[in-house]
């Protein structure tokens, strides 16, 4: 190995480790945090620094932002031209930062996201209060190191004789690391500070006795203090900023929507788009126009409504469905002495007073240094003065200015600098004026430097400085507050008129669980037989209904499934539609058993619930409200004891309830009762006993009856019979009723299927295992005794076991 040769073995591990750790401390310290004490990051410090070196300054003419970019990039700042020129950008943009420090002629960006004109044509120079940061940084007040080239002093940080991390906030995102400070008003973060130097234990809650809340430059409505306060107490929190608008009456009984003031940093242009894209897609019904009116004397843009148009429901419903109203975080990071910190209002306020201390301190020490050098070479130039005489004599004899000096000081006792400062004097202030200019000067600078010395032995008086050089720049640069502050965050409620247009359309909803809503015209023109369903599926709901009424589906095993009828899939009447489980699983022998529509979701109604294994209840319409997860997944309205067992009947009730409940088994037995005699349950209940079921029986449908109603009944062997329910007295819950059929040896009758014959008699359909149908006329067939079998109609040779019982579907009569 050769000499001096130094080869290590290390893991990529930790050479990675080591590496990234480096990276991340220089990122995090060197490009995307702000400093606590200046709030400033530091490409925007080396940027304020060469500006004012270069004497570009609110005092003076604008100068070309290319050479101030150049003098960064060559002298302080080794990186892109690019990232210089967008942090000069936007430190003069006054929608993004809320005092600028830096003043543009020329294109500096847009609040519709336009970027700046390039740096060859803009101008820029410091602003005023740019100045307040530099202020006092030629007085060693703070640390200068050595540049990348060690060919210029940089600042480490700016002397910022105002609270600048908070006033202009900062947001930047680092290794680990982000950090998302909102801007606040000067005025009062000086408040703050001038009473925290007062009552350094000052409470959260008295500050924010001045400190109400961020002040956005684009102004705004921030809502929800208790975020304010988490976020100041902890360095985080959250809040909601809205847009400031007002409903305006037009004409014509039409309205508008005015916008103002846009939450910060959200782009006006993508706003108005968006907001006009809901408009074309018609996601809400009654926006007729948007307009970006925002000119030369301010943000406005009119959101035009239709003819009655509910005004408040639609601004809701852009509040929550565009940037109109945003969430802010809090995420208040700052490098606080050398390290990334969460910081909370108290920490950021007394960090800077802490700052402002070490500048005036530092400040002061280099004036009365100033002050102690000309009060030495005032007192030697009186004493020189007053033995003038002598010392032109003394200064004639030399031989030189050094040996002039040099005899000075052995002569006299004059100091070396006493000395250079007379050999320099010009001849016209060897005059009495110049002596008594000279005392008055030498007393005046006696009275400066007992000042600095108390400044520099006395707190108090350090902070009565401090105190009145922070009231002088609120004094100078206060202006108003621009951002409301509000409590609470107001809970958005859109109804479904708003999004929604209320519309007449025919909904579908199949044996085989498809579903579909047509409009009425793609209907009326269709054969109606003609509906996209296979052979073998048949509607068992058609129905007109409105956009805005909603649709209740019962399955057999016990799941409700909700939808919106204005959620179903639109299809042509000729199209299928979406089957549910698209959406919701349903198990593979589940049918849906009841299908209901509503107006709204406030009925008053309950629902009358009866299952096979014999167990009933009946629910009230508000326990079965859809909750957040309708879309994915079905809701409980019945909790089955068996495996086997499932719902057979789901029925509507509404007071008054003129019917009573019969119940009717397989095995042939009927039983009826009051509906009163059924108890109220909840969702996930399975009710009480319904019927007295023996040998296997099980519960094949139910129906609401009275003494003049006559119900069908139809048979395994096909069988087909009417029955009056005056034969059929009322008894009680829960008990084994009365036989209906007459029971044979050999082959019974089974119940497989009954209903009420509607009045008017329309001919009812049976269906069979192997999917077929058989029409019956229950007017061709006699009443029959309870004891009567009834009579054949269906070959089950032929068309198969019944299996089901319905009324024969006709055609949809429309109004």
């Amino acid at each position: 190995m050769s000499e001096g040769q130094n080869i290590q073995e290390l893991t990529l591990e930790e050479v990675m480790g080591d590496r990234f750790g480096r990276y991340s401390k220089s990122i995090i310290q060197e490009r995307a945090l702000p400093d606590i004490r200046d709030g400033l990051k530091p490409v925007q410090r080396r940027i304020l620094f060469a500006m004012n070196k270069d004497g570009n300054t609110y005092d003076k003419g604008f100068r070309k932002s290319a050479k101030s970019v150049g003098n960064v990039m060559g002298n302080f700042h080794p990186h892109g031209d690019s990232s210089i020129y967008e942090a000069l950008t936007r430190m003069s943009q006054d929608w993004k930062v809320r005092e600028p420090l830096v003043e543009m002629h020329g294109n500096n960006g847009s609040m519709d996201g336009d970027p700046a004109a390039a740096m060859r044509y803009t101008e820029a120079r410091l602003s005023k209060l740019a100045g307040e940061m530099l202020r006092d940084i030629d007085k060693d007040t703070v640390e200068m190191v050595l540049n990348f080239d060690d060919t210029e002093y940089e600042p480490t940080v700016l002397p910022a004789r105002f609270p600048n991390l908070l006033v202009n906030g900062s947001t930047g995102i680092s290794a680990g690391y982000a950090t998302e400070i909102p801007p606040h008003n000067l005025g009062e973060v000086v408040d703050a500070l001038v009473y925290l130097l007062s009552h350094p234990k000052a409470t959260l809650a008295e500050l924010m006795g001045f400190v109400k809340g961020p002040d956005f430059p684009t102004g705004g409505i921030i809502q929800g203090r208790d975020g304010i306060v988490k976020a100041y107490e902890t360095g985080r929190g959250r809040v909601v900023v809205r847009s400031k608008t007002a409903i305006e009456e037009l004409r014509g009984n039409k309205s508008q929507i005015t916008v103002t003031e846009i939450p910060y940093e959200v782009n006006k242009a993508q706003l108005v788009k968006k907001i006009d894209e809901i408009r074309l897609n018609k996601k809400v019904e009654g926006l007729a126009e948007v307009r970006d009116e925002s000119d030369r004397d301010g943000l406005r843009i009119a959101i035009e409504l239709k003819r009655d148009a509910d005004a408040k429901g639609i601004l809701n419903y852009l509040f929550k469905n565009t940037e109109l109203q945003i969430a802010y975080n809090f995420n208040m990071v700052a490098i606080n002495h050398m390290r990334p910190e969460h910081v909370g209002l108290k920490t950021i306020l007394t960090a800077y007073l802490e700052h402002q201390r070490t500048i005036i301190t530092k400040r002061t020490q280099y004036d009365l240094q100033k002050a102690l050098d000309r009060q030495h070479i005032v007192t030697g130039l009186i004493k020189a003065l007053s033995i003038l005489d002598q010392v032109i004599q003394t200064i004639r004899a030399s031989k030189d200015r050094r040996d002039a000096r040099d005899n000075l000081v052995s002569t006299y006792d004059f100091s070396e600098k006493q000395a250079d400062a007379i050999v320099a004097l010009q001849l016209y202030r060897l005059t009495n004026t110049d002596v008594t200019q000279l005392e008055a000067e030498s007393a005046k600078l006696s009275v400066a430097i007992d000042e600095d010395h108390q400044i520099l032995a006395e707190p108090k008086k350090l902070n009565a400085v401090l105190r009145s050089e922070l009231k002088t720049i609120a004094k100078t640069y206060r202006n108003d507050r621009r951002t409301e502050i509000e409590d609470k965050i107001e809970d958005l409620k859109i109804k479904t008129e708003v999004t929604v247009a209320d519309e007449d359309v025919i909904v579908l909803v199949s044996h085989d669980g498809y579903l579909k809503r047509s409009g009425v015209r793609s209907y009326t023109a269709s054969d109606p037989a003609d509906n996209g369903l296979k052979d073998e599926d048949y509607p068992i709901f058609l129905q007109k209904l409105s956009t805005l009424s909603h649709l209740f589906m019962f399955t057999s095993k016990g799941n409700l499934i909700y939808r919106p009828v204005h959620e179903i899939t639109d299809a042509k009447w000729k199209e299928t539609g979406e089957h549910i489980s698209q959406t919701i699983g349903l198990a593979a022998d589940e049918e849906i058993v009841a299908t209901y529509a509503f107006d709204s979701l406030k009925e008053s109604g309950r629902f009358l619930i009866a299952t096979s294994d014999g167990y009933i209840k009946q629910t009230a319409f508000s326990d079965l409200t859809p909750g957040r997860t309708y879309k994915s997944r079905a809701a409980v309205y019945e909790k089955l004891k068996h495996p086997d067992a499932q719902v057979v009947r789901v029925a509507y009730l509404e007071e008054p309830v003129d019917r009573g409940i019969l119940l009717v088994s397989k095995n042939g037995y009927a039983l009826r009762y009051a509906v009163d005699e059924v108890s109220i349950n909840g969702a996930r209940t399975t009710g009480v006993r319904s019927m007295d079921l023996r040998d296997d029986d099980q519960v094949v449908n139910l129906a609401l009856v009275n003494d003049s109603d006559t119900i069908a009944l139809v048979t395994q062997r096909g069988a087909f019979k009417r029955l009056a329910m005056k034969e059929l007295s009322v008894t009680s819950r829960a008990r084994r009723g009365v036989i209906i059929l007459r029971e044979l040896k050999r082959d019974p009758h089974r119940i497989v299927d009954f209903m009420t014959i509607p009045a008017g008699n329309p001919a009812l359909e049976i269906v069979t295992s192997r999917e077929r149908t058989h029409d019956v006329l229950p007017t061709e067939h006699p009443l029959s005794g309870r004891y009567s079998n009834g009579s054949f109609v269906v070959d089950t040779d032929v068309e198969g076991e019944p299996v089901s019982l319905r009324i024969k579907p006709t055609e949809l009569v429309l109004d």
